[in-house]
């Protein structure tokens, strides 16, 4: 089980698209999270491989010593 508190404007524009469309604010908060946690996963992702890029603990290599140690992609 999860509560959230939303800002007033935000609360009462969900009550509103809730209202309108017949369905329920848990349905459109369910949908919203489905629709961002994805990209917030990623972003996360992404920043700590670039903390780790700039720490020297991970490295990238080039793609041209990629191709020539596997060969080009076809």
């Amino acid at each position: 089980m999860l509560s959230v508190r939303l800002p007033e404007e935000l609360e009462r524009r969900l009550e509103a698209l809730a209202k309108a469309t017949g369905r329920s604010k848990t349905y459109y908060v369910r949908e919203a999270l489905i629709e961002k946690i994805e990209y917030l996963e990623d972003l996360y992702l992404a920043e700590a491989v670039m903390e780790r890029l700039a720490s020297g603990e991970e490295k990238t290599t080039p793609l041209a010593d990629v191709e020539r140690e596997l060969g080009p992609a076809d």
